[in-house]
């Protein structure tokens, strides 16, 4: 019987391939299995619970959670100096995977007939409980991306298939719940969401299983703690992140695409619950609309050769806006001719959408690198969880502050699927104008704040590869030259 064989690099480690990128993507994959039906949360409390505006209020409330959980777990996992077998990303992911089996189920406790005041608390403490889960796994997991690999094309590939998984585990529940939780009348069924949500969790932790057992860390980092190292220092780090463009460039667009997706989920629902009055094909109409996603996938680490990570993410960032713009001027009637026009705007947003989404965690990668490369120190868990601590605050506060302006519109949660027609419309307006927030937010942050082109992004991996050789030397004694031209554009970004 002939030996299976292994390919490795000049490290020792397998070489990196197809099966590194696939084995990413479930990882995002299975947070999507928990995530998925956050946009569902709404309706659910709004709807099927009642709460309307109380939801709201308790929805901000529960970012002080946010603000205090995720830089917390990514300060731990920095500061985190024992050794473990394989990793210490792994060992947090594994330990968040076992919580969000039942995590997303908390958020979705079918009490309809509860006093308000204990819907309230089932609300709260249901939403803890999952986002603590939820960030002892994510956090460790986007922190992986720079250690896979220190390869530029291999973190493009990464990041797409990362989008590909975080895609499948969106447009799957996307399609399929609609036809299993809302009834021919339009409204929602909370005892299935509950259900589901359990189902869900633990096809998330199978797929967390399928991605630790097949993920190989190649850029070693040292977790021993040596008797003259420094100490953690969590408020530096804090520090490093806010003098950190590239990372507050793509933070700020990731903000703005979670206002976009998250933020008008919900007037989303309602625009087809009361105004194109077929609910069940949003899961249909948005899985059409990231088409574009699929379709660029095959070819991004080819494009990101080319013309670079950020160059990519503007051009998509200014596609959206366009897509924006036409979908608040065009005649989006609630016909099959005016759902025929949204769904073409939102096609054509998506593209633009799609572009940066398959490299935007590519380009945290980076982040994390320059932060290396400006002060000396990685700080993965901390840039990423302040990073994806934004991205909550936007996944967050963007639905809640657009239930208030919803309310304030005239959506009553307790008319369900029958809103009023003067309502429907203004939801046609309000989902076309958060989606161009969206946008614009996107453009600013790529192509104003974030600094790292195509040729300052080769500068800065050929000195961090030149500092592991040499030693370690501080960033402003440690520098290697380039033609004039690349010199020139470092200069034009850091300025």
């Amino acid at each position: 019987m002939a030996k299976k064989t292994v390919q490795l690099d000049v490290s020792g480690y397998r070489k990196f391939g197809i099966r590194d990128s696939i084995a990413y993507a479930a990882g995002d994959f299975a947070c999507n299995m928990s995530f998925a039906l956050k946009g569902t949360m709404a309706i659910f409390w709004t709807q099927f619970m009642r709460l309307d505006l109380y939801y709201a209020a308790l929805l901000i409330v529960v970012q002080v959670w946010d603000a205090i959980n995720d830089p917390l777990i990514g300060s731990i996992v920095d500061a985190d100096r024992r050794q473990y077998k394989r990793n210490k990303f792994l060992q947090y992911i594994w330990a968040g995977s076992i919580g969000l089996i039942v995590g997303g189920a908390c958020c979705f406790l079918p009490f309809p007939d509860a006093p308000t005041w204990a819907k309230m608390i089932i609300f709260v403490a249901g939403y803890v409980v999952w986002d603590a889960f939820y960030t002892v796994a994510n956090v460790p997991y986007g922190s992986l991306l720079s250690l896979i690999s220190n390869d530029p094309a291999d973190r493009a590939s990464l990041s797409a298939w990362r989008s590909i998984g975080a895609l499948v585990g969106n447009i799957v529940p996307m399609v399929i719940l609609p036809f299993i939780i809302y009834d021919k009348n339009q409204n929602l069924v909370g005892e299935r969401v509950f259900i589901v949500a359990l189902v869900m969790g633990f096809i998330g932790f199978l797929s967390f299983r399928f991605m630790l057992k097949n993920t190989v860390i190649r850029v070693e980092i040292d977790t021993v703690l040596k008797e003259d190292a420094p100490k953690f220092n969590v408020f530096k780090a804090l520090g490093n992140f806010m003098k950190n463009r590239p990372a507050i460039g793509a933070t700020l667009a990731a903000v703005g695409m979670f206002i976009g997706m998250q933020g008008a989920a919900t007037a989303v629902i309602v625009l087809f619950q009361s105004y194109f009055r077929n609910v069940q094909y949003t899961g249909l109409v948005a899985m059409f609309a990231m088409i574009p996603i699929i379709a660029f996938t095959p070819f991004i680490r080819k494009l990101v050769t080319r013309y670079g990570k950020k160059e990519m993410a503007r051009f998509g960032a200014l596609i959206s806006v366009i897509a924006c713009i036409a979908m608040l001027i065009l005649p989006i009637t609630p016909d099959n001719k005016g759902l025929f026009i949204y769904i073409a705007c939102q096609f054509i947003n998506s593209m633009g959408m799609g572009i940066y989404s398959l490299v935007s965690w590519a380009m945290m990668g980076d982040a994390i690198d320059y932060n290396e490369w400006k002060f000396g120190a990685r700080e993965e868990g901390t840039v990423y969880a302040l990073h994806s601590f934004f991205r909550k605050l936007a996944q967050g506060t963007g639905p809640a502050l657009a239930l208030v302006i919803m309310v304030a519109l005239g959506y009553v949660g307790a008319d369900e699927g029958n809103q009023t027609a003067e309502v429907a419309l203004r939801m046609r307006y309000l989902v076309a104008a958060l989606y161009f927030v969206s946008a614009a937010m996107q453009f600013v942050g790529l192509g104003l704040v974030y600094n790292l082109d195509k040729k300052t992004t080769a500068r800065m991996q050929a000195e961090l590869e030149a500092r592991k050789t040499r030693g370690s030397l501080p960033p402003e004694q440690d520098t290697i030259t380039l033609p004039d031209e690349s010199q020139e554009s470092v200069k034009h970004h850091e300025e």
